[in-house]
């Protein structure tokens, strides 16, 4: 009779997880309980909330330099500001949530939100709406990987988990829209200082209704890995902080050099660090597993690729355009609004197609809309706002796509224990694309010339990265697949 080894049986296995139920017939979504929808909205209103946060304040810059007097070269650090401490914590954080409970992370996240969102929308001086923003990003950094981990928690892994992870990645696609949007209409109509009051009683009711109806989720009690959770810690913020100085100082400023040299030299040592370590934060043979690596590889790109692309179009849409920031906002609704189709019928693509497919077909389709981006014109129009509007609205549909794609795989498969561990990686991987993205793409447009051509340059470099990365999840995931093997 013919036997498959342990090792032969966990690649079979993780390849039937990656390839999912591909070529079946799409079977009926299972039916979520009263309860598990209450749990589902709660969890999703405190991952868009913060999502929301990420892009809310952008195109309220100018006004916030000039009611609290900051200079021009220093009003990216109000973006920078949070974008550091919840990429760099994300990992940390989230292993902090299997050891603590994971409720009681979210609890901290929520609670850090509010007071940071209060501190930031009364401040009067830059020093303290800077440390208003890192407290919400530390509370990105806690409660992200924590609603994640216990959504997928509450959900049984199958069609009903994977609909909440569709649900999920409207929430994180359209988040950063709606922050653009609103962010515009309340800085027109009241004040910059709305969108962090808007927060406060979002968070509130999160803070008061979770203990109610969220279950406490934690996994084994193991110490925790101090000397790994400092170097990987360390080495994003670094990371973080040399990209995003280099869209200040430029890629070859001794600022940006030290930061990504001690980057490498620390994300080095943490890998070396987990190889030794009897109880790692975040163990190798979970970090070196196909669904994880190339899970979190294309989660990477799709957040990455697709906040510069957002991030040039405003650029093209205020200084080619002309449009004001209401305008920009409101041009931006019809990839929001593919963000929630995406939303909605990727799971269902997933059970059809399998992981392996959403997740590298909609980067596919994310990187020829953004190809298409280049069609339009250096002194705008009616057609090139056409040509925007329509490959935007695509584009978003393929990048909600590869958000689920990616995690849906990037956290199948694994046990309760280290669901933190896996939604702790997702969560950074967000972050941290979210974070580089902007100034790789800045800087390419910069390199290719003022105007229109540096647009295009940019946005066709782009392309080129998402259309790699999702040849690279194709062939990853691909890989190591075998025959049925058969009883002799």
């Amino acid at each position: 009779m013919a036997t498959l080894s342990v090792a032969e049986t966990a690649e079979t296995a993780e390849t039937a997880e990656t390839a999912g139920t591909a070529g079946a017939a799409p079977a009926a979504l299972p039916r979520m309980t009263s309860r598990q929808r209450l749990v589902l909205v709660l969890l999703l209103g405190s991952q868009f909330m913060i999502s929301v946060d990420f892009s809310i304040l952008n195109v309220a810059l100018p006004a916030i330099g000039r009611g609290l007097h900051m200079a021009t070269v220093d009003l990216q650090w109000v973006t920078t500001a949070m974008m550091l401490p919840s990429a760099g914590f994300a990992l940390l954080f989230g292993r902090l949530g299997d050891l603590l409970g994971r409720r009681r992370m979210l609890i901290v996240g929520m609670a850090l939100l509010a007071a940071g969102s209060l501190v930031g929308g009364i401040a009067q001086e830059p020093a303290v709406l800077l440390a208003a923003r890192v407290v919400q990003g530390l509370a990105a950094a806690a409660a992200t990987p924590a609603a994640l981990a216990l959504l997928t928690a509450s959900m049984p892994e199958g069609p009903l988990r994977d609909r909440a992870l569709g649900l999920n990645g409207t929430v994180l696609g359209s988040g950063f829209v709606v922050g653009a949007l609103c962010g515009g209409l309340l800085t027109d109509l009241l004040s910059w200082r709305w969108a962090f009051f808007v927060n406060i009683p979002v968070a509130a009711v999160i803070l008061a209704a979770v203990p109610a109806l969220v279950a406490e989720s934690r996994g084994a009690r193991v110490r925790l890995d101090l000397p790994g959770a400092a170097t990987v810690t360390t080495g994003l913020l670094a990371l973080v902080f040399g990209v995003t100085s280099a869209a200040q100082y430029g890629w070859g400023s001794p600022w940006t050099l030290v930061a990504l040299g001690a980057a490498v030299v620390l994300l080095a040592a943490f890998w070396l660090i987990e190889l030794r370590s009897a109880a790692p934060l975040a163990p190798v043979r979970v970090l070196a597993r196909r669904t994880v690596k190339y899970g979190n590889l294309g989660g990477l790109v799709t957040f990455a690729m697709e906040s510069g692309v957002c991030f040039l179009l405003t650029l093209y849409l205020q200084k080619v355009l002309g449009q004001n920031p209401m305008e920009t906002g409101l041009t931006f609704c019809g990839l929001g609004g593919m963000c929630i189709v995406g939303g909605m019928v990727a799971p269902r693509l997933i059970g059809r197609f399998g992981n392996r497919a959403v997740l590298a077909g909609g980067l596919a389709l994310q990187a020829v809309s953004t190809a298409a981006l280049a069609l339009t014109g250096s002194h705008g129009g009616t057609g090139a706002l056409l040509v925007l509007l329509a490959a935007s609205t695509a584009g978003g549909f393929g990048h909600v796509s590869a958000i689920v794609g990616y995690m849906v795989t990037a956290t199948s498969g694994l046990p309760a224990a280290e669901q933190g561990l896996a939604t702790g990686l997702a969560s950074m991987t967000q972050q941290v694309g979210v974070t580089v993205g902007i100034p790789v793409l800045s800087a390419v447009a910069t390199a290719a010339g003022a105007g229109a051509s540096g647009l295009h340059t940019a946005l066709l470099v782009d392309a080129a990265v998402v259309l790699a990365g999702s040849a690279a999840v194709a062939v990853g995931l691909g890989r190591g697949r075998r025959a049925p093997v058969s009883a002799a």
